[in-house]
């Protein structure tokens, strides 16, 4: 049985588009046409429906498949048919219209054309098949937690406030140009457009910079893991001579300690701490602060049983996702940065200048071993890998798929992974892409 179209929606408010513009496919995604050469039982079937019916799915064939007509041809049905809509013989409130083909003000040659044309289009209409994954395949996932909090750190607000300050705060750079936020921009889904960012010297650093959205849930930071925690990672690029370039932390105490309002911030962060005002601190309050920074997304509420969550595409995407393996290291509610793993697991990864953990551990089984990046927003956080030298998605997907699965991915299965990769895209804390107000200003906790 070939179903009826679903009710109007707002974008799409009756089968055949607006007045003034060319007919498009009616509520797209919702069905899809399939080439069935000489079906002519398709269109007996057709002919035997309720005449609501019948133009519900003449109209989305029609109008899906505008190629297959002539162009003289189309613009003759084309016309036919706003002119019976303005004659009010259609009623796309409730989408109960007249049957074209019936209608007593339908043009006789018209009606006669048009069903020519419908009978030779070698067309079904169908809606698409649900697409069906296993709850135990999803077990090895979780939702995004609410808050990733740490008992050696716990926030209070006035360590978070703290910690938003001083993450756009340039003063902990040597030249006063650079903050945590240059090379991990908030606004761009925590991390920048070039392969490798550029310190306060003008020289590149070694490797991308990794998205802060998140962070503070995985194992490890950096690429090879050198810090156990966000707090203890916080303190590594302001002292690095490439990067922000400070001499020492009492050099960048002795900057904080001018700057009015720093020093009762701090005391207001720590309130039973002696010294208050300390280099670990700093470290402390950007941590609680990059611990908000938690991006929650259409996947999280499938993964908690909305089934409406997901698109149809998207939930086929996440089944070729499954299918190939990715789940191994792209897990958890980070969907990944929980593990290690060594890059070129079946075949060798090309370029080896980087060789990974191996410079933290000088563990020779750590050579090219990084941390497993995680997929939340990676569609929005290119380039990728921890050589930045791979800038598209759909070429990521494709070297992984090679390198970890020893795998060949056609184009269509690079194509449902990423749209189902499109849905690890989440909603950043708006309050925070922008520095806090100064120091006394309205709005300002200090």
């Amino acid at each position: 049985m070939i179903p009826m179209l679903p009710p109007p929606s707002a974008e799409s408010p009756d089968c055949f588009g607006s007045a003034e513009t060319d007919l498009v496919p009616p509520f797209p995604g919702q069905m899809t046409c399939t080439v069935i050469e000489g079906n002519r039982a398709w269109l007996g079937g057709v002919l035997q429906m309720a005449a609501e019916e019948r133009l519900a799915v003449l109209s989305y064939c029609i109008a899906s498949h505008r190629a297959m007509f002539p162009s003289l041809l189309w613009g003759g049905i084309q016309s036919w048919i706003r002119t019976e809509r303005s004659q009010s013989v259609f009623s796309p409130a409730s989408l109960r219209p007249r049957d074209i083909l019936e209608s007593r003000r339908a043009d006789a040659h018209m009606r006669s054309l048009a069903i020519a044309l419908l009978a030779a289009l070698p067309l079904a209409c169908q809606r698409q098949q649900e697409v069906a994954i296993d709850p135990a395949q999803l077990a090895v996932f979780a939702p995004l937690p609410a808050s990733v909090p740490s008992e050696a750190n716990p926030a209070t607000p006035a360590k978070v406030e703290l910690g938003w300050r001083l993450y756009y705060e340039t003063q902990l750079s040597a030249d006063r140009s650079q903050s945590c936020n240059s090379c991990h921009m908030l606004d761009a889904y925590g991390a920048e457009s070039e392969p490798v960012s550029t310190g306060v010297t003008g020289e590149k650093g070694g490797r991308n910079a990794p998205t802060v959205y998140n962070a503070a849930g995985h194992i490890a930071q950096f690429w090879d893991g050198r810090a156990p925690d966000v707090e203890e990672q916080a303190k590594g690029p302001i002292l690095n001579p490439i990067e922000m370039g400070m001499s020492s932390p009492d050099a960048v105490l002795a900057r904080l300690v001018k700057i009015p309002g720093y020093r009762d911030a701090f005391t207001a962060a720590f309130p039973d701490d002696p010294k208050p005002l300390t280099y670990d601190n700093l470290g402390r309050a950007i941590g609680a602060f990059e611990r908000q920074l938690l991006t929650p997304s259409r996947w999280d509420k499938y993964l908690q049983g909305d089934q409406t969550a997901l698109t149809t595409a998207e939930k086929q995407g996440l089944k070729v996702f499954l299918e190939m393996g990715c789940q191994g290291c792209h897990n958890g509610p980070f969907m990944g940065g929980r593990t290690f793993q060594r890059l070129g697991v079946v075949q060798p990864w090309p370029d080896t200048k980087d060789i990974g953990r191996f410079r933290v551990t000088q563990a020779a089984a750590d050579s090219m071993v990084f941390k497993v990046p995680s997929l939340r927003n990676i569609a929005k956080t290119p380039p990728y890998f921890n050589a930045g030298s791979v800038l598209s998605l759909d070429e990521g997907v494709r070297l992984m798929a090679r390198h970890q699965l020893g795998k060949e991915l056609t184009k269509e299965q690079i194509t449902s992974i990423m749209t189902f990769l499109q849905a690890l895209t989440g909603d950043v804390p708006a309050q925070y892409v922008a520095p806090p107000p100064p120091f006394g200003s309205t709005g300002s906790g200090t």
